[in-house]
């Protein structure tokens, strides 16, 4: 649809240039000769922009800015005003209006301001759409489980998310450990305000302090600009920590400070900026034992951990599978854009004795497969992943179980049967990451990686945690 504009002046000759300009640039104009009938004609019709002039009989511009910005928020407001009274434009600004356009025009600028205006209108439309979507998506009805460790994590969301305390999330990879952080977010007051994460242990240690406070020009070499960092981006909402417990201890300190006189200093400033924001860590390690192994702070773990949220391993909540694994069928159907209407009850018998090194992370990556590749109406066995489907109790063959008969028996495939069973054991006792499986097979990680693409295993754990 064409952005719809209300032009409001007293003077017709303003009024009809304007409307011919923006329709040449595409734009749907109406207009209204003063405050009153931009009013009325706002009642009957949706517009994305009101360009209004300042001084008008009746209703001022200022009135009709602010009559706009109660009733019509989402409506970008501009101010037009005559050359030399800028003044007035400036408190129209601080009033909520966008931007101001002096008298006499120069086309160039009107066309541009405009167009930035439109922009930031979309901007703020999506904006407000995406925070809808999000709340939608990490408030309690979306967050599945039905399990009694899942009921004490509701309980304990719906009370934690109603006050700015510091909470500390722990929790095996997996566990959506940041899928509970952002429910605390978007079901509490700061829902409307950033939520900003930082993956602690992806940044390297060096870029870490400009990340997390900024920068100042010409603190570093590469420093080209004044850089704000993810505190002040985070600034009024919640900064998320994820992997808090890979900080090196000489950001642990400076984080420490932060938390302590809520100010953050820029690499390279000599000033304090205040910020105000509510933080949520969360990690997979065990930070009472790193305390005491002196690797990290103890005063900054008392300070992160004021309310602890434990997310259970899915294999200790079983009975949450089914709910699961339904969640993600739909939701992968949607995606994907298949018609796969149910599991059978064999493939969620398996789905059940299967442990998830992975987590739930594991189940989500298992069931997106089988719907990408299934192309029946139902989720059968052989849809599974090998490494799923022959976990399960299966026994390996020894030498002295086969039988050499007078046809004889075929070497490779009972050797490539059971290299293939233990790469499968391998790999689940390494948690899924294939690095750490090769070792236990005192192999290369390029063999172990070149015989799960040959036996064709599948999505068994999270490559990204894998170096080569």
């Amino acid at each position: 649809m064409k952005p719809r504009i209300l032009i409001v002046d007293d003077e017709e000759s303003i009024r009809e240039f304007l409307e011919i300009m923006l329709k040449k640039e595409g734009y749907e104009v109406t207009a209204a000769e003063d405050g009153a009938k931009a009013k009325e004609i706002l009642s009957k019709k949706a517009f994305d922009m009101v360009i209004s002039d300042l001084q008008m009989p009746h209703v001022s511009g200022l009135e009709l800015l602010k009559y706009v910005k109660d009733s019509y928020p989402s409506v970008v407001f501009m101010m037009i005003t005559a050359f030399g009274t800028t003044e007035n434009a400036v408190e129209a600004m601080k009033m909520g209006a966008y931007d101001y356009l002096t008298k006499p025009f120069k086309i160039d600028e009107v066309r541009l301001n405009v167009a930035n205006a439109v922009r930031a209108q979309n901007l703020e439309v999506e904006n407000r759409v995406l925070k809808r979507e999000l709340q939608k998506e990490y408030n309690f009805q979306s967050m599945v489980g039905n399990s009694d460790a899942m009921h004490r994590i509701f309980d304990l969301i719906r009370r934690v998310s109603q006050a700015p305390t510091n909470v500390l999330i722990t929790g095996e990879s997996g566990t959506g450990k940041e899928v509970v952080a952002k429910a605390i977010h978007y079901n509490g007051p700061l829902k409307d305000k950033p939520f900003v994460t930082i993956n602690c242990g992806a940044i390297p240690e060096q870029l870490m302090e400009s990340e997390m406070f900024g920068h100042k020009k010409g603190s570093f070499t590469s420093a080209v600009a004044d850089k704000p960092g993810l505190f002040e981006v985070a600034d009024g909402g919640t900064l998320f920590l994820d992997e808090v417990g890979e900080l090196p201890v000489s950001i642990q300190v400076k984080l420490l400070r932060a938390l302590q006189e809520r100010v953050i200093r820029r690499v390279g400033a000599t000033e304090d900026i205040k910020v105000e924001v509510r933080i949520i860590a969360a990690t997979n390690r065990e930070l009472e034992a790193m305390v005491k192994q002196g690797t990290f702070r103890q005063d900054l773990y008392y300070r992160l951990n004021v309310i602890n949220i434990h997310t259970p391993a899915l294999r200790d909540r079983k009975d949450d599978i089914p709910m699961l694994a339904n969640h993600f069928l739909k939701k992968y159907n949607e995606r994907l854009n298949k018609n796969v209407g149910a599991i059978s009850a064999e493939v969620m018998d398996i789905l059940q004795k299967y442990d998830y090194p992975g987590n739930v992370r594991e189940l989500e990556n298992v069931i997106e497969r089988t719907v990408a590749l299934e192309s029946g109406a139902t989720i059968l066995p052989e849809s599974l992943p090998p490494f799923v489907n022959t976990i399960n109790g299966r026994k390996l063959a020894s030498s002295q179980e086969i039988e050499i008969g007078p046809e004889g028996v075929e070497l490779d495939k009972i050797v490539g049967q059971i290299e293939k069973e233990l790469i499968i054991k391998a790999i689940h006792l390494s948690g899924g990451i294939k690095k750490k499986a090769a070792k236990l097979l005192h192999i290369t990680f390029r063999s172990m990686r070149y015989r799960v693409e040959k036996y064709n295993l599948g999505v068994v754990g999270d490559d990204e945690l894998d170096e080569e």
